[in-house]
């Protein structure tokens, strides 16, 4: 757990522990001793070592069957196969290391959060020094636009708010109180005693001592998370590597029983050694490693175009089987801008619209569209809004942002909206504090000195005797009262932070009157409402998810109620029953689990807490994707299945330590995200379907025909032959295959489930029979030919046996387009790639057959027209029975898929 003692202990107790002095501060020597010792720097342990990182790629279980293909290739001569398959093997081994070594930059990103120089007191004088030099026991002085250098406790405190929304998710400013001491059980997000390292000043001004410094400060604990966070195999790797297991033992045991019974049957022993390694070297999918890794690389290339970056191949398959969805609510479901949603006046409520802090909206009365400036109570709480106000409103790059206090911000865009920009020189400021809970200005309006107020209902109310009621000032009712703190309590419910109004006209001169004096008998002017908004289109995108059988939960360190409203807005849950971090810390993970699921909403949580619920999710088998954009979300994102950091809003930390970076900020690029990760799932299923399917088929030929004690029905070469022309191309090719309909209405898949679920292995047997038994016909039949015609040779049936291999693989791709829909439904056009694949390896085969100089190499020799007859019958009767059955179908009256139909679905989530 995130641990800090030292909110428990008074600012006297902290410097006597510490051993400083608030006058002189420490000593030179005090400081060069403290310095060996507690080093204000956030250090790796463990080194990053490129050497270990390049090794690791080699690992994998697939890429040792591949380099044992490889010297196995070389051994039998086939250089070109073996050129190819260690350029696979380079390729993934450099695409592996680049993306390992760009995760691990995230604790060097966590140090750049520190802040670069401190203002200090040392040997009774201020000094400005760099922050790497703090030690525990130095007395820093912080002011408005700081970041805090380290682990401080407050002395003194003026005015002072600090945001803290990228350490606890809280989306307000904190205001901070020097002269409070805490219990253990406060949660992080409430000490407001204390600054912490990487946070910034928003208003006011301070001192404090250092506490904690380096690794021992709250954010050196986050990047100790971060470290000690192990990576996991995604669910597509645990597949592969168990089938690269699997083939190493087939191919054993099939190519060495082919082997030792063509020795036995006395065939020359070279021959049949020759032909057992090239078996063993067709037997492997020496492809599937690059097509996974090319449909990846693809699926990233598409998912860039609708603003997801991909930093870890893997993960875009991943989501395919995402079950639960952990967001980060500020910055991620919300805005992360303060913006004012509701006004009103003593008798009118106003509707305020607009995007976030674009000076550009509407105000709507009853859903009427009105020009707040002609009424004059609505147009004074605008004239308050831009006076009473420190903030400035920039535009950078076509983006507005603010600087200063999110809350006057979030004013300041309103008072725009309604066309109020002239500002009036300010005459006098009674800045806001804690304690007050309201700040005023006075300023002169054409004739008239003018007071203007804002700040808490409850604190301006006792000091108002008068309303503002649309043109006219009145006495104020205790109806009046009753009205606006009624207000109030709705909107609170809604999670709104309501601020008040007030103004007063001054006679005489307003110097000579005290603070207090000022702010009596003021005019209550109004209410607003202020709230962090959902982004647009996330409600949308909540349904898609749970549409999809993915369960959204928000996890924030904002208050419960703010964490409930907004839950409720975007449709992750209605639930009255938020889980606080204190209850996370008492309950067990069985029943975290539970809660997490049912509940869905979690506030007031630390770093700790959100590792943990990623954590136990992942125990109880989900898949997890976690989403953020605050360091105190990195240690959470680096542990889910699935990291998604915000592009935009985002900490470099967070996008170092995750798998996806929305560039848009949008939580409706993660639906976007899972479709596409889905439909690569189903793609990867199809073209192992194929290649397993080739392959066993090859395997087959060659084991049946040694049991048959048949002659050799292919050599060697051409075993290879057909391994490069009919596996590459045309997996490749259905690795681009289009999402199938519905893909996003069915439930995710079980991480445990078997790539070859739903019967897909005993469909791949069966096809590798099917294989296999045209082959050995056409073999046969190629035999009695040679037979009739006393040819020693056995050229001609090998080259029909050989052929009827390649074109039987050929019509077999088509049939793996869908585990649903047969290739006539879904469009024989609809995948052009694969009719150039298909029509590109159909060419280097005719080639092989005729071409004189490559029948030398292959021992092919030219089919004549029967043969012909007798190979496409053989290989094609399961396309053309099932293209009997499309057109049955059409004449029956049967419903087929249609184009429209099949890009709908994809139209909508894109």
């Amino acid at each position: 757990m995130l641990k800090s003692c030292w909110q428990e202990k008074s600012a006297l107790e902290a410097i006597n522990i510490l051993q400083s002095n608030t006058d002189t501060g420490l000593s030179n020597s005090a400081v060069r001793s403290l310095q060996a010792l507690f080093p204000n720097k956030i250090e790796d342990e463990r080194k990053i070592n490129p050497a270990k990182i390049l090794l690791e790629q080699f690992m994998n279980t697939m890429i040792l069957v591949l380099l044992a293909a490889t010297v196995i290739s070389g051994i039998v001569g086939a250089m070109a196969d073996a050129v190819t398959i260690m350029a696979i093997v380079i390729l993934n081994a450099i695409l592996g290391f680049v993306q390992e070594y760009r995760a691990e930059r995230s604790l060097e990103e966590i140090k750049k959060l520190a802040s670069a120089h401190a203002l200090v007191l040392r040997n009774g004088k201020r000094i400005k020094i760099k922050a790497e030099e703090l030690v525990p026991g130095d007395i820093v002085l912080i002011n408005t636009g700081d970041k805090i250098p380290a682990d401080l406790r407050l002395i003194e405190s003026f005015s002072l708010e600090i945001d803290e929304s990228t350490l606890t998710g809280e989306s307000h400013p904190v205001s901070k109180n020097a002269d409070v001491t805490l219990k253990p059980e406060i949660p992080l997000a409430d000490h407001k005693n204390m600054a912490y390292m990487g946070t910034a000043v928003t208003r006011g001004r301070g001192q404090a001592i250092v506490v904690e410094t380096g690794s021992r400060t709250i954010m050196g604990q986050i990047a100790r998370m971060i470290k000690e966070t192990e990576a996991s195999m995604t669910p597509l790797q645990k597949k592969l590597d168990q089938l690269g297991k699997m083939l190493i033992a087939i191919c054993i045991a099939v190519c060495a029983v082919v082997a030792v019974l063509g020795i036995y049957r006395g065939e020359d022993t070279i021959t049949m050694l020759l032909a057992g390694i090239s078996l063993a070297v067709a037997a492997i999918p020496e492809g599937l490693p690059a097509i996974v890794t090319v449909v990846l690389a693809l699926g990233v290339q598409r998912m860039a175009k609708r603003n997801a970056i991909v930093r870890k191949l893997p993960a875009v398959e991943t989501l395919g089987c995402t079950t639960v969805i952990c967001s980060d609510k500020t910055g991620t479901l919300t805005q992360n801008k303060m913006t004012v949603t509701r006004l009103a006046s003593i008798n009118k409520v106003i509707e305020v619209q607009g995007d976030g802090y674009k000076p550009q909206g509407s105000f709507l009365l009853a859903g009427r569209d009105i020009n707040p400036l002609t009424d004059r109570a609505l147009e004074t709480i605008m004239y308050i809004s831009l006076h009473c106000n420190n903030s400035i409103l920039e535009k950078k790059q076509g983006e507005y942002t603010i600087q200063g206090d999110p809350t006057e911000g979030a004013l300041l865009v309103m008072a725009n909206k309604a066309g109020v920009e002239k500002k009036c020189q300010i005459l006098r400021e009674i800045p806001f504090d804690s304690e007050r809970k309201r700040m005023s200005v006075v300023v002169k309006d054409k004739r008239d000195y003018m007071l203007l107020a804002k700040g808490s209902l409850d604190i301006l109310l006792l000091r108002c005797n008068k309303v503002m009621v649309d043109d006219k000032v009145r006495i104020i009712s205790e109806i009046d009262r009753k009205k606006i703190l009624t207000l109030q309590d709705r909107w609170g419910t809604q999670a709104l932070r309501v601020l008040a109004f007030a103004c007063r006209t001054l006679n005489g001169r307003y110097d000579t009157l005290s603070d207090d004096e000022l702010e009596r008998d003021l005019v209550l002017v109004g209410i607003c409402g202020i709230i962090d908004p959902p982004r647009p289109g996330v409600a949308a995108s909540v349904q898609s998810c749970l549409n999809a059988g993915v369960t959204p939960v928000m996890i924030t360190g904002d208050h419960p109620e703010t964490a409930r409203a907004i839950a409720a807005q975007v449709g992750i849950s209605c639930t009255e029953k938020v889980i606080s971090g204190s209850e996370i810390d008492k309950i067990a993970d069985e029943e975290l689990c539970r809660r997490a699921l049912s509940s869905r909403v979690f506030a007031r949580v630390t770093p700790q807490h959100k590792n943990r619920i990623v954590k136990v999710l992942r125990q109880k088998h989900h898949i997890v994707a976690m989403t953020g954009d605050g360091v105190n979300d990195a240690p959470a994102v680096k542990a889910a299945d699935i990291g998604i950091a915000m592009g935009i809003a985002g900490t470099e930390v967070t996008k170092e330590a995750s798998s996806i970076v929305l560039a848009d900020d949008d939580f409706s690029t993660i639906v976007r995200a899972i479709y596409e990760g889905r439909a690569i799932y189903d793609n990867i299923r199809k073209f192992i379907r194929y290649l397993l399917g080739c392959n066993i088929g090859e395997v087959l030929v060659m084991f049946v025909s040694s049991l048959l004690g048949f002659p050799l029905p292919m050599l060697p070469i051409q075993i290879l032959w057909v391994n490069l022309v009919t596996d590459g191309l045309p997996a490749m090719a259905l690795g681009l295959e289009p999402p199938e309909p519905g893909i996003m209405n069915r439930k995710p898949r079980n991480k445990d489930e078997s790539i070859f679920s739903d019967r897909l292995g005993w469909i791949i047997v069966g096809r590798g029979m099917y294989i296999t038994a045209v082959t050995l016909i056409a073999f046969t039949i190629g035999l009695i030919y040679c037979h009739w015609n006393n040819l020693v040779e056995l050229d001609t049936a090998r080259t029909m046996a050989f052929t009827t291999l390649v074109f039987a693989q050929l019509f077999y791709v088509f049939e793996c387009r869908s585990e649903k829909y047969s290739p006539f439904e879904l469009g024989m056009l609809s995948n052009k790639f694969l009719l150039y694949a298909v029509g590109c390896s159909v060419l280097m085969h005719l080639g092989v057959v005729y071409i004189p100089a490559l029948q030398k190499i292959f021992n092919t020799v030219g089919l004549e027209l029967w043969q012909w007859g007798v190979i496409l019958i053989l290989s094609g009767t399961k396309l053309l029975w099932k293209y009997f059955l499309f057109q049955v179908g059409k004449l029956r009256g049967i419903p087929q898929l249609t184009n429209s139909e099949m890009l709908s679905e994809g139209r909508s989530i894109i």
